[in-house]
């Protein structure tokens, strides 16, 4: 039914844009057919099924030694297939007004093949100012992403979101560019005490506040930016029998810097971020309890900090290698935790993955192979500060083989 509705969607978007030339607007279509089939040495933390690939999981012995993750695993899919479409509007006032929705059929949950939402925003742009408003990638993922075929797009050492905003640019002719959003959550959430939701964004009442700086000249761009999170994780506390409203909150600052050199036969970028409960971004992270009061069992938290980095280089044109390298590291907390904690990966010490792609580029075809390792090292937390020890290592082999159709 969800696919009738779409092709009747694209029908009606079609015929309106045939009458709406004449009279400002325009409309372009695009889209993608793609279809991946991929192996894996053993269980991984992933989404979709294994497509959205991250690390590898620990061991997890039964009674007789054996290892409970090391299963070989691989299928094949094409619901990362894609259609958009960009439309230009008319002038409103001085400003160049423009929107874009864009869907794929990656589902939601662990319902998969039917219709998603990727991006739909609306954008206002009177030349060094541009206004959108809607859903888009998020400014963690920013101007510099890596050019991997592996669709988790470098997570966890690269920031992964999209999600409703509301964004000004500000351009400066030198080549500055200066951003400034306020961002909501709802396909990708933050992990607190009911998993992964986005009340907990939504009862603290702030939304995610990102400012960065970006610097853009001939094939040359670098910049930094800085996320604000604010949860409220609890509204109420239940202890010896009662009920309490509380009003907890657990705050983070968040930053990052990239840098990224595109000439006409190469590609150079990289990025490192320190992220502190970035669980929304597909990063690893969360937060723990540091105090409870006895009384009406309100609790006090503290964020995870991990550093994530990694660099890309990809080289040619009709037939292109590329090498991703990226590392992340557990840094702890800043205080000592007392309680229960809440996040992704927080047994982990560190992360380190090599991904080695070669793609052959033809026209609107792509057909490329990648091979990957990644090695999580897993280990104890120490309430202390945060931090893992007496890590061991779990390590993944995978291929992935992709065919893409792009119009």
């Amino acid at each position: 039914m969800m696919r009738k509705l779409f092709i009747i969607a694209l029908a009606a978007f079609s015929a309106a844009g045939a009458s709406a030339q004449g009279k400002d607007f325009s409309f372009k279509f695009y889209g993608r057919v793609r279809a991946d089939l991929f192996y894996n040495s053993r269980a991984n933390v992933e989404t979709v099924d294994g497509l959205f690939y991250m690390y590898p999981k620990d061991h997890d012995y039964d009674p007789d030694g054996n290892d409970l993750n090391a299963t070989p695993q691989g299928s094949f899919y094409s619901i990362y297939s894609r259609l958009g479409v960009d439309i230009v509007g008319p002038m409103i006032g001085k400003a160049k007004s423009s929107a874009k929705i864009e869907l794929d059929f990656r589902g939601s949950g662990s319902t998969y093949s039917i219709a998603r939402l990727r991006q739909a925003y609306v954008n206002l742009d009177w030349g060094r100012t541009d206004l959108l408003i809607g859903q888009t990638w998020h400014p963690l993922y920013g101007e510099v992403s890596p050019s991997i075929l592996n669709l988790s797009m470098g997570a966890p050492f690269q920031p992964f979101n999209r999600s409703p905003l509301i964004r000004v640019r500000y351009n400066i002719p030198a080549g500055l560019r200066f951003t400034a959003s306020a961002i909501w959550q709802s396909q990708y959430n933050s992990a607190g005490p009911e998993g992964k939701s986005h009340n907990y964004l939504k009862n603290g009442m702030v939304p995610e506040i990102f400012l960065g700086i970006d610097y853009m000249r001939d094939g040359f761009t670098a910049g930094i930016g800085g996320e604000l999170l604010s949860l409220k994780p609890r509204q109420k506390s239940e202890i010896n029998g009662e009920t309490y409203k509380v009003n907890e909150r657990v705050t983070s600052l968040s930053g990052e810097a990239h840098v990224k050199y595109k000439a006409p036969m190469w590609t150079a970028s990289a990025k490192t971020a320190l992220a502190n409960n970035l669980t929304q971004a597909s990063m690893l992270g969360g937060f723990g309890v540091t105090s409870v009061d006895q009384r009406t069992g309100e609790r006090e938290y503290t964020p995870f900090r991990h550093s994530a980095t990694w660099v890309n280089f990809v080289y040619g044109k009709k037939w292109q290698p590329g090498v991703f390298i990226g590392y992340l590291k557990n840094l702890g907390t800043s205080k000592p935790i007392t309680g229960e904690t809440y996040g992704v990966g927080l047994d982990v010490d560190q992360i380190f993955a090599s991904y080695w792609q070669l793609t052959y580029n033809l026209k609107a075809w792509t057909i490329g192979v990648e091979l990957s390792t990644s090695t999580a090292w897993y280990g104890k937390m120490d309430n202390a500060n945060g931090r893992i020890r007496d890590a061991h290592s779990v390590t993944n082999y995978r291929a992935l083989g992709v065919v893409m159709f792009s119009f």
